[in-house]
């Protein structure tokens, strides 16, 4: 926690540890759509002095489609291994803050290149968050059903216990976004620069709790 009596100097501090600490790794961002990956993402790289990448644009401008056409065009099968390759892609050019799609992590040889490349964030939502974020926009093709309200809590029973195995986990709520950033920032300083950061078990999951 930063110090009381100088916050915005122990910020700082804790920022460039963190920084230090990943070396050529990236912090990967994962969870689903409207859990705030992009605009929390932006706002941590900018304090990490790292760029930020949205992982869904790279796949649009390596396909030349937007990703509601390549859905349409050639199916999600066709669309989940160009995403692959182009987180692989990303990894392998880090540091940086990168925002995958929902379903990125559900891939099991993407998750272990996360492993070994990166920290991985699972920005967690509840589904009446997610309804809220997603209702008005139309360019979210696994919403396009008769009740977007079921598929969404359909793909939450179906992601959360992947999404889990994420190294860090923080809720997402409507609460002021840089306090989910201030979360970012103290929970990856535990886990990279904290006692024992070195030797901590990589199933473990530190979780920063809404309530608090």
């Amino acid at each position: 926690m930063p110090e009381t009596a100088s916050p915005a100097g122990a910020s700082a501090s804790q920022e460039a540890e963190i920084t230090a600490a990943l070396g050529k790794r990236s912090i990967v961002l994962v969870g689903m759509m409207g859990a705030g990956k992009s605009t929390i993402g932006r706002r941590l790289s900018a304090r990490l002095r790292l760029p930020f990448i949205d992982a869904d644009m790279e796949i649009e401008a390596a396909a030349g489609m937007s990703i509601p056409d390549i859905f349409e065009t050639h199916g999600e099968p066709h669309f989940r291994d160009g995403e692959a390759r182009v987180i692989a892609r990303l990894l392998d050019s880090g540091p940086a803050v990168i925002a995958t799609g929902g379903g990125a992590f559900m891939r099991e040889a993407t998750r272990n290149r996360i492993r070994g490349k990166a920290v991985s964030i699972w920005l967690k939502a509840d589904a009446d968050i997610i309804m809220r974020r997603v209702k008005r926009r139309a360019d979210r093709p696994l919403l396009r059903t008769a009740d977007p309200a079921a598929t969404v809590g359909r793909l939450i029973e179906e992601r959360d216990p992947v999404y889990r195995h994420a190294d860090i986990t923080i809720w997402s709520r409507d609460v002021p976004h840089e306090k989910i950033v201030d979360e970012c920032i103290e929970a990856l300083h535990s886990r990279l620069c904290g006692a024992g950061a070195a030797s901590a078990p990589k199933q473990t999951s530190d979780t920063m709790d809404a309530t608090r």
